[in-house]
């Protein structure tokens, strides 16, 4: 089992690797806001469990294990970003998946994959819910309001 922040290295890498076929420590780092020395020592640490292999100055490739685990770990952030938007939060999504994805067991990603997908196919749904959420943003503003106006 992975700690969340080699989590967040096995993703970002699997996202690099994806989109343009390679990957650099100094990508990496710009990406995650972390130092160098942190993400080689990361990198070093995910090479050691099998998940990449990678030798200093050259490239970093991801074993059979990286790439299962590591698109895995985009798909669900990338479920997690569309299940907020589905439910209409007003949030910054990339951050509130990120903060979300590290502590779900699979039978919650699971459950959140097939709501995604009900509202998908059931659009008239989804609207009800987002009709619902406006309404009751609409009540408690009101119920502040009140409360307000009795202190």
């Amino acid at each position: 089992m992975l700690s969340p922040s080699l989590e967040d290295y096995l993703e970002e890498i699997y996202r690099f690797l994806d989109q343009q076929g390679y990957v650099r420590i100094t990508d990496i780092a710009e990406k995650l806001n972390v130092s160098l020395p942190s993400v080689t020592k990361a990198v070093q640490k995910l090479g050691k469990r099998d998940y990449l292999e990678y030798q200093r100055y050259k490239n970093i490739t991801l074993t059979e294990k990286g790439k299962k685990i590591g698109n895995f770990l985009v798909t669900r952030n990338k479920l997690l970003r569309e299940f907020l938007l589905v439910i209409g939060s007003d949030c910054n999504k990339e951050k509130e998946a990120e903060a979300m994805e590290h502590y779900l067991s699979q039978k919650t990603v699971e459950a959140i994959t097939s709501l995604v997908e009900f509202f998908k196919e059931n659009p008239k749904y989804q609207q009800e819910l987002l009709d619902f959420q406006d309404e009751f943003k609409i009540e408690r503003s009101s119920q502040n309001d009140f409360q307000d106006d009795l202190k």
